[in-house]
């Protein structure tokens, strides 16, 4: 929140920008001045600081000077892209009427000319969850807005991409939120004022906009009908996450609504459930590593060549399938393009050359649209067409493929009505007109050819002026002040002063006078009256082919949405061709068998660097569901446990798998238990967050879920890792009952193969050679023999006297452990343990009065005895300071 302003009389301009700062709440005002947005007061220093530009002084307020910063108009969204990743909410505040309108308003008001000021208002709120702009968004990446309501423990959730329109309506339970949000990953999320479920950074709004009757009620009033019956089945919970979304719009956007599609309703069961760890484990939208696509799985499997076939790809990956003929469907179309490599290749030249329609569409809605946006309309759905014509006579084709060309057609008329109206290459922006082509409107040729036969006019009157003066050097400028004027170096202005010299002197400049004449008068009117109707004419003509696109916007939705799954098709078909990935088969049964499996991220790493993946065989049934597996640290246990996870993601997304053959038994949760890291912000050590996950799953995996668990119980004491280790495997094995993969280094769980029957024993391979070690990154059958933990410290450069210490004491641990006393029995024989044994620490207090309770004959006190012991020993403690 901005702090609170010096209390004084404002100016009337100051006055007016309090006002509007106030409405703006805890979003910075841009404050239009002219060709600039100012900032003042907080809002300056902040957006200073943010923006690195110079923060000055304009004016006083209350005896102080008042900061400002401000940046040029023209260039506003480079700078509004930078404060919304930095977090912040931007006011926009605009003009709202003309100087003119001004004056008239005073007139009717009573008040001054000279002290009229012209109205602002804030016309719209630019947060991070309703951009629609080009430059503010990224092209590869969905912008999601989401809205959350609760009602009676189930938690509705209204989820949009505002830049396409796209919108979706869910519930979950309130425990499930949190991957829910994972899942959607927003920019923004919108909740009812004092909710204490939501995100710490969500934005609180009037719980009145929450109400389930107002949000069915908004949703009809977007879309203009009486019932929701034709899209779909929603309950009170999504309705009231609507209503709560459609209000934030309004109230961002000032009464205007963006695009907004009729809403999808999205089964809690209808995709694939994972939670926020198991998402940040494996890597999917982004690298843990910056949070960027580079090292995650959809930066190396993103071969999609528009920026709305990655952003679709993202959401496949996120929201893997639970159905089998879906899944079967996005497969076969993968197929298909596969199995045509030359057709694959002059589709996706064809694609590449597409605009973003859905983004395009989003902006003309929303009123933010450019005669280019309309440009690109016209030629995405006329490339669209073309597609459809060529692909539809494609023998063979699978159903998918047959359900999506129906959606590329049926936009003949619009596209002509585009192609005729605009010029081949629309400007961005439309107020200098130059738009609308020649022979569209033949009244506003008219008025071009008028303003153009003046412009003609005077540049004969400049050269017949020249002549009747004798002033070689007179000229006939313009600017916006003066408009037309005549300008002479100051040494010839007195001949042009005479009164009968038919120039009216307007302006002495250094070294320059400027004049004006009665006939350039009139040829300046004739060229501002035509070019003001030219410039009329044309925004009429924008305004009518809007309302045209807006009627037509859900046929141009559902061409951009088949244009995007085209594209992933493809592109899946690219990246299966380039490393020779299969196609999986998909069962419902619960196996999992994956031939020569390869990790996609790690191998493309490796690719690069010009080394060869070692890939390895992984075949789980109901014999052996549960994968124990041990071996060094830095073998490949990780990469391996990570990797059947990501096929088997990749497998129900419906994309090609990275293994020469993989069967998938349906998933329908994964999770993940891979890494750890401290989560100060909380309070959570790296064993609690580990907890908190193994928690988790235990209490969320189903027979049908996949789990991948590393290290269990490695962040506490030995004894208490083992155990809980222990306790965990025999859950998943024997209640869970589930597909299983568990890496662990404790070699003692290798005694569990000998009561769970599901169990197989498994080691990645390592070889010791002339002291060094070999990792080979291979799975073999059987317990590991060893950790080789002191051969992976030696490669990691850990000092030899401290790696031959290390081998001393693991020596004397092997030799006496178990039977003599544990595992740490003997180490008191060891030089350094035994020169600490010489020499005991005193006891404590505390430690002397144990012994002397242990020492005491209770039996043989009589009470009074007994008291008084209590008394000595109290003595004897230390006394504390409360």
């Amino acid at each position: 929140m901005m702090a609170a302003l010096p209390d004084s009389k404002p100016t009337p301009m100051m006055a007016q920008y309090l006002a509007l700062r106030e409405e703006a709440g805890d979003a910075l005002l841009f404050y239009r001045m002219g060709d600039f947005f100012e900032l003042f007061f907080e809002d300056a220093r902040t957006a200073a600081q943010i923006l690195d530009i110079a923060l000055t002084t304009r004016g006083e307020h209350g005896g102080a000077p008042i900061p400002m910063c401000g940046v040029p108009v023209h260039s506003a969204e480079g700078y509004l892209a930078r404060l919304i990743k930095a977090g912040c909410r931007v006011a926009i505040a605009e003009q709202v009427e003309t100087p003119d309108e001004a004056k008239a308003r005073a007139k009717r008001e009573g008040t001054p000319s000279s002290k009229v000021l012209v109205g602002r208002a804030i016309v719209r709120l630019v947060t991070a969850g309703t951009l629609t702009e080009e430059a503010l968004l990224e092209p590869r990446r969905a912008n999601v807005l989401a809205a959350l309501a609760e009602l009676r423990g189930t938690v509705g959730i209204a989820a949009v991409d505002v830049s396409t329109g796209a919108m979706v309506l869910e519930e979950c339970a309130a425990d499930q939120l949190g991957a829910a949000l994972a899942r959607l990953s927003p920019s923004e999320v919108v909740v009812p004022e004092d909710w204490p479920h939501g995100p710490e950074e969500a934005i609180s709004r009037p719980r009145n906009s929450f109400a389930s009757d107002a949000g069915a009620e908004r949703l009809k009033a977007v879309h203009g009908v009486a019932t929701l019956d034709a899209f779909g089945d929603f309950s009170r919970a999504m309705l009231g996450a609507a209503g709560g979304l459609i209000a934030y719009l309004d109230h961002v956007g000032r009464g205007k609504l963006p695009l907004l599609l009729p809403p999808v309703a999205r089964a809690a069961e209808a995709g694939m459930a994972m939670d926020a760890a198991t998402r940040a484990s494996l890597e999917i939208l982004e690298s843990t590593n910056g949070g960027s696509r580079a090292g995650s799985l959809i930066g190396a499997v993103d071969r999609c060549v528009t920026g709305a076939g990655s952003r679709l790809l993202a959401e496949d990956l996120s929201a893997p399938l639970l159905d089998v003929a879906q899944i079967e469907a996005r497969l076969g179309l993968v197929q298909f393009w596969r199995d045509r490599p030359i057709e694959r290749a002059q589709l996706r030249e064809a694609l590449r050359a597409i605009p973003d329609l859905g983004r395009a569409l989003g902006r003309v809605v929303a009123g933010r649209g450019s005669p280019r946006d309309l440009g690109q309309l016209r030629d995405g759905l006329s490339e669209a067409m073309r597609l459809h014509h060529w692909l539809s006579g494609a023998p063979d084709r699978p159903a998918l493929l047959d359900a999506v060309l129906a959606k590329l057609t049926g936009h003949g008329a619009l596209t002509d009505w585009l192609s005729r109206a605009l010029v081949p290459s629309p400007p961005t922006e439309r107020g200098s007109g130059g738009f609308i082509a020649d022979g569209y409107d033949a009244a506003l040729d008219e008025l071009r050819a008028t303003s153009g036969d003046a412009r003609r006019a005077i540049a004969a009157m400049e050269a017949r002026y020249r002549d009747e003066t004798g002033i070689a050097t007179l000229k006939i400028r313009h600017n916006g002040v003066l408009g037309y004027f005549i300008e002479v170096g100051a040494r010839y202005a007195d001949a042009l002063m005479a009164p009968d010299s038919g120039f009216i002197h307007r302006q002495t400049m250094a070294g320059a006078v400027r004049f004006n004449s009665l006939k350039l008068h009139e040829e300046a009117a004739r060229i501002a009256q035509a070019g003001g109707h030219a410039l009329a004419a044309e925004e009429a003509h924008f305004e009518e082919l809007v309302a045209e696109v807006v009627t037509a916007r859900h046929a141009i939705a559902a061409t951009a949405a088949a244009l995007a799954r085209i594209d992933v098709a493809a592109g899946n078909a690219e990246r299966a061709s380039e490393a020779d990935w299969c196609r999986p088969e998909i069962a419902e049964d619960a196996g999992l068998a994956i031939t020569a499996g390869r990790h996609p991220v790690v191998e493309a790493a490796l690719a690069k660097a010009g080394e060869r993946f070692v890939a390895n065989d992984c075949q789980l049934a109901d014999t052996n569901r549960l994968w124990l597996i041990g071996g060094p640290n830095m073998g490949g246990k990780s990469t391996f446990l990570r990797q059947n996870a990501l096929i088997v993601l990749l497998a129900q997304a419906g994309c090609f798998v990275p293994a020469t053959a993989a069967r998938i038994g349906l998933v329908d949760r994964l999770f993940s238990r891979v890494g750890a890291a401290d989560n100060l912000a909380r309070g959570r050590s790296t064993f609690m967050v580990e907890m908190v996950e193994t928690a988790a799953i235990l209490a969320q995996a189903t027979s049908r879920s996949f789990v991948i668990l590393d290290e269990v119980g490695r962040g506490t004491s030995t004894y208490d890792g083992l155990a809980l280790a222990w306790a965990v495997a025999e859950a998943v094995h024997s209640k869970i009952r589930c597909r299983c993969l568990f890496a662990t280094h404790y070699h003692e769980l290798a005694r569990l193969a000998e009561t769970c029957e599901a169990l197989s024993l498994h080691h990645v391979r390592a070889r010791e050679w002339q002291g060094d070690l070999v990792l080979l990154h291979e799975l073999a059958d059987g317990p590991a023999d060893r950790s080789y933990g002191l051969a992976v410290a030696r490669l990691a450069g850990v000092p030899a006297p401290v790696v031959a210490r290390a081998k001393a004491v693991l020596e004397k641990l092997e030799a006496t452990r178990t039977a003599t006393g544990g595992i740490a029995a003997g180490l008191g024989d060891l030089p350094l343990f035994a020169a600490l044994a010489a020499e005991p620490a005193p006891a404590s207090p505390e430690q002397q009065l144990a012994e002397a309770l242990r020492d005491a004959d209770l039996d043989a006190l009589t009470p009074r005895e007994a008291l008084d012991l209590l008394y000595e020993w109290k003595r004897a403690l230390p006394k504390t300071k409360h």
